[in-house]
């Protein structure tokens, strides 16, 4: 075999060496972070419960997730040992706020307070010059109709549809049941 057919397969093993690499890495990392957690410490589980360590054991860890509440923990069940500063931002919401930091406001009236009032109002109606608008008085030409005669054809309209109900025939008062219960007596 020439050296030009192996050369994929050794890059192949190249690249899945190097990969393993980098995960064994990451795994020796995690496990020195879990054994250097102490009692004390603010955790954060994998499943994103944020917890204070009590006891650290061998395989396990006492987490107090409330006061007074204690749970216990599969060290590996430990996804990152928090700051004291992270832990208490993240869980008491105590935040040092920089003065150059922008403050969001809960509503949005502060976006619009710089623009008069009938510029904050947006018209979704149809313009006059429309296409939509040219061709309604397009056929209104075309028919001779005007806009007094098209809303009395139309109130007519209203009126039929209320007498023969929507299917064009007569709505009449039955009562089939009735009529059928009187024959059968």
């Amino acid at each position: 075999m020439s050296l030009a057919a192996l050369f994929p397969f050794v890059l192949l093993i190249g690249a899945m060496f190097l990969m393993t690499r980098s995960a064994k890495k990451k795994q020796q990392a995690a496990v020195q972070m879990r054994n250097e957690m102490q009692p004390g410490s603010g955790v954060r589980t994998i499943g994103g419960m944020y917890a204070t360590v009590k006891e650290v054991h061998e395989d396990m860890v006492v987490l107090e997730v409330a006061p007074g509440v204690h749970a216990i923990y599969a060290k590996n069940a430990i996804g990152a040992v928090l700051d004291d500063d992270e832990y208490n931002r993240i869980v008491h919401g105590e935040d040092d706020l920089d003065e150059d930091t922008p403050v969001v406001p809960d509503d949005a009236s502060s976006l619009t307070e710089g623009i008069a009032a009938d510029e904050a109002r947006i018209d979704l109606g149809k313009k006059p010059g429309s296409a939509d608008a040219d061709k309604a008085e397009d056929a209104k030409a075309a028919t001779g109709t005007t806009d007094a005669e098209s809303d009395v054809k139309a109130e007519d309209k209203a009126d039929v549809t209320a007498e023969t109900g929507p299917e064009g025939v007569k709505a009449e008062a039955k009562d089939a049941k009735a009529d059928g219960e009187a024959d059968a007596k």
